[in-house]
């Protein structure tokens, strides 16, 4: 009998990972996963990035165990309790003020799209100006406002509506090295010819998880900053995937020693896989009305505790953020030892925990994928066209669990590589005749 028989007759077409990834899970701890069958998988895919802490941490567990026995209040809407007492003191003590950070926080919705539509919405209300600017290649979220500045096709198009009011400019590096993609982006905003409406915000990822691992470097997010300082516009950097530790900072605008006026955060916030977003706000950009932007599911207090528990075991230690920066120099030198054995096949890319195997042949990462799940790995892919394999250990994962992930990633890629040589050969060669042109 085919084990995903339930799941086919009747869960919904949409579900995407129960088919890149065709088993039952059943239990899973720190960076492994069991299918029903007892099967043992080393996950680099850790909930698309929601599960920094690893599965069942074992200290956010008990408190969360605690909390419950103590009937704790789970649902709340928006009203006081202790565990949002504790996460805000919590969040302020060890992230905001060492950071020099001063920030209003709104939990919207549980989801990363919830904290994107707030932000955008925020944006447009205190401006009273309608366009927002993203980047190419970015990926926001999928409901209505988020997809619309959300780069990729396949995900625009499933809106079924016509997608307004954002204008995309080429992201760092899109046009190619030694092209300042600002500086296309300044002309926009100072020629009152361009047709760009003056935006309300900009909104970034420092690092383009969904569009391919794109990384844009410090110097860059600093221009970027000072542009929209320049011409009044608000910035929102998109802190989703790559924040709450996985660039190796807290923050992954750190690096680049900027203060964006709006920060949406979610997936690794909730601490154990637990749903939470929160968007900070700038102080004096907090101008809504009370219960202006609402929702029955906001500030979720069981992941409240979580996330209370996770900033406060992980968080108080500077040596947890000098941990992930030493296994993110272990794993890329790994991955760049893979790519100089196939130079024209593969290339590496990423930041932190953060890392993205890219493939000269697009359909090769998928088949990557493929050989490295047999072989017990589960991790996935992205880009515009599925060309990058995307790794995302848990931040926690012991380095010998790190070693065989990137061992079974190696071994993977060799055989596809090696299997695909007629593909890379034809690839090249249409690159040669392009060039010729």
């Amino acid at each position: 009998m085919d084990k995903l028989q339930t799941f086919e007759r009747l869960e919904s077409q949409v579900r995407g990972y129960s088919r890149s990834f065709p088993t039952v899970f059943a239990t899973a701890r720190g960076a492994l996963l069991w299918d029903e069958e007892g099967r043992e998988y080393l996950d680099f895919l850790s909930g698309a990035g929601t599960l920094n802490y690893g599965h069942n941490n074992l200290f956010i567990k008990k408190q969360l165990i605690a909390y419950l026995q103590q009937d704790g209040l789970v649902h709340g809407l928006d009203m006081a309790s202790s565990a949002k007492k504790r996460f805000l003191e919590t969040f302020e003590a060890l992230i905001l003020k060492p950071r020099g950070l001063e920030y209003k926080i709104q939990f919207p919705g549980p989801t990363g799209t919830n904290a994107v539509e707030a932000a955008l919405k925020l944006s447009r209300k205190v401006t009273g100006r309608t366009t927002v600017v993203s980047f190419t290649n970015g990926f926001h979220g999928v409901t209505l406002g988020a997809v619309a500045v959300t780069g990729n096709t396949f995900f625009r198009e499933g809106a079924g509506v016509s997608l307004n009011h954002t204008t995309f400019m080429p992201y760092d590096g899109y046009l190619g090295e030694g092209v300042d993609t600002l500086e296309y982006f300044r002309r926009f905003l100072a020629d009152q010819s361009s047709g760009l409406d003056q935006p309300a915000a900009v909104i970034v990822e420092t690092v383009q998880g969904e569009g391919g691992v794109n990384t844009a470097s410090p110097a860059w997010l600093r221009g970027l900053e000072s542009l929209c300082r320049e011409f009044g516009i608000l910035l929102i950097a998109d802190d989703i995937q790559t924040g709450c530790g996985r660039t190796g900072s807290f923050f992954s605008f750190e690096e680049a020693g900027i203060a964006p006026d709006m920060v949406t955060l979610s997936k690794s916030l909730g601490g154990y896989g637990l749903p939470l977003s929160a968007l900070l706000i700038r102080p004096d950009l907090d101008q809504w009305k009370p219960g202006e932007h609402s929702g029955t599911f906001r500030g979720n207090n069981l992941a409240l505790v979580a996330a209370a528990e996770a900033v406060d075991h992980y968080w108080q230690d500077p040596g947890f953020s000098l941990e992930i920066c030493r296994k993110s120099r272990l794993l890329r030198r790994r991955l760049e030892a893979l790519c100089n054995r196939y130079p024209a096949a593969l290339s590496v890319r990423g930041r932190g925990l953060i890392q993205g195997l890219v493939c000269a042949v697009p359909q090769h990462a998928r088949r990557i994928s493929e050989a490295a799940f047999a072989q017990g790995l589960v991790i996935e892919t992205s880009g515009s066209e599925g060309q990058v394999v995307k790794l995302l250990p848990p931040l926690v994962i012991e380095e010998s669990l790190l070693v065989k992930g990137a061992e079974i990633l190696a071994e993977s890629a060799a055989r596809v590589v090696a299997a695909g040589t007629a593909d890379l050969e034809e690839v090249m060669a249409s690159q040669t005749t392009e060039v010729s042109r």
